[in-house]
C-alpha cells in the first residue's frame, strides 16, 4: 500500500500538469462533452422546473429550501460516484503512463483558464471597438446588468471578474483535487455551478431563487473559504509583495470569499476595484486603465504556476506522510 501511494502522488502529479498544457494549448473540450454542461443542464433543468415566479415567492419557503438541498445533494454524489469510478479504472487497472494521461484528460474539463484570461482580454479588446462592444463582452462573464455601466466600470468588472474566477477556476479545483483526488474537484465545479445558477437572492429572470438556492449558495461559500484565501495568497506569491491591508479590504464584499482575489488584485494593481453601490476596494487609488487589464492576466497567470507547483508539492507532501514511518 505505500508503494501505492508514492504510485498515485506520481499519476496525480503527472496528470495535473498534463490537464494545465491541454488547457494552454487546446483550451475547452466541446460542450456536448464537457462535464459542466452536463452539470448545468441537470441544474438548469431541476432550476426551470421548480423555481417560483418572482410574483409567487414567499418571503420563508422551507419546503422550497428542502427540494433545493436534496437535488444538490442528489446531484453532487452522482457527480462523486461517477468521478470516484472514473479514477479507480483509470488508476488501478491502467499502467502509470496511460492513467496519468487519462486522468489529466478528465482533470481538464474541471477547470478552465485559458477561458478565463481569453474571455476578459476580449473585454479590452472590444472596449477599444466601443462601450457597447465592451458590455456586450462583458454580460458573457457577469450576471449583473451592464446597460449602464461606463468604461471604467466595464474595465472593473473584467478585473474583477478574472480575480474572482482565479479561484472558481481553478484555484479552488485544484485544491479539491489535491486532497480528495478526482471526486473532490468534480464535487467543487458541481457546487461552484449550481451556485452560479441557483445562488441568487430574490429575483433573476423572472423566477425568484431565494430558498431554492440557498443550500447551494452556502455550500459554494464553505467549499470555496480556504481556496479563496489561499488565491489571495498565490497571487501575492506571483508579485512577490504582500497586499498591505488585505483582510480590511476583503471584507468589504458581501460575499465572504470572493473579495480576497478581488482586494489582492486591486491592492497589488494599485488600481480602485469596484461594484456601483455595492462596494469599492483599494477605493483612494487611481483607476483602472488599459494597460492593467493586461496586467492582471500576467499577474493571474504566474498564480496560475504558482499554485501547479504548490498543488505538485502538496501530493507529494501528502504521499511522504501517508508513507511515514
Amino acid at each position: 500500500m505505500p508503494a501505492l501511494s508514492l504510485a498515485h502522488a506520481l499519476i496525480a502529479v503527472a496528470a495535473l500538469w498534463l490537464a494545465l498544457a491541454i488547457d494552454r494549448w487546446f483550451g475547452e473540450p466541446t460542450a456536448r462533452l464537457h462535464p459542466v454542461v452536463w452539470m448545468g443542464a441537470y441544474l438548469g433543468w431541476i432550476g426551470s422546473r421548480v423555481a417560483p415566479k418572482a410574483w409567487q415567492a414567499m418571503a420563508r419557503d422551507l419546503p422550497l429550501f428542502f427540494i433545493g438541498a436534496l437535488t444538490w445533494c442528489l446531484g453532487g454524489m452522482a457527480v462523486w460516484c461517477v468521478a470516484l469510478l472514473l479514477q479507480s479504472l483509470v488508476t488501478l487497472h491502467l499502467p502509470a503512463w496511460a492513467a496519468a494521461v487519462l486522468l489529466g484528460l478528465l482533470l481538464k474539463p474541471l477547470f478552465a483558464w485559458r477561458m478565463l484570461r481569453d474571455e476578459v482580454l476580449a473585454v479590452e479588446a472590444a472596449l477599444a471597438v466601443s462601450l457597447d462592444a465592451g458590455r456586450a463582452q462583458l454580460a458573457r462573464l457577469v450576471s449583473r446588468d451592464v446597460a449602464e455601466l461606463s468604461e471604467r466600470e466595464v474595465r472593473e468588472s473584467a478585473i474583477e471578474s478574472l480575480a474572482e474566477n482565479l479561484n472558481d477556476s481553478l484555484v479552488a479545483p485544484l485544491f479539491w483535487f489535491v486532497l480528495l483526488g478526482l471526486p473532490g474537484a468534480a464535487l467543487y465545479r458541481f457546487a461552484n455551478t449550481a451556485d452560479a445558477m441557483w445562488g441568487y437572492r430574490g429575483e433573476r429572470k423572472g423566477l425568484d431563487w431565494t430558498w431554492l438556492g440557498k443550500w447551494a449558495a452556502r455550500a459554494d461559500d464553505v467549499l470555496s473559504w480556504v481556496p479563496a484565501r489561499l488565491t489571495a495568497l498565490l497571487l501575492a506569491l506571483a508579485a512577490w509583495q504582500w497586499p498591505g491591508g488585505l483582510g480590511e479590504e476583503a471584507r468589504r464584499t458581501p460575499s465572504p470569499n470572493s473579495g480576497w482575489p478581488m482586494a489582492a488584485m486591486a491592492l497589488l494593481l494599485g488600481v480602485r476595484l469596484a461594484k456601483p453601490g455595492v462596494y469599492a476596494l483599494n477605493a483612494e487609488a487611481r483607476r483602472a486603465a488599459t494597460e492593467d487589464t493586461q496586467r492582471t492576466a500576467v499577474l493571474a497567470g504566474r498564480a496560475v504556476l504558482a499554485a501547479a507547483v504548490c498543488a505538485s508539492l502538496a501530493i507529494a507532501g501528502i504521499a511522504a506522510w501517508v508513507r511515514w514511518p
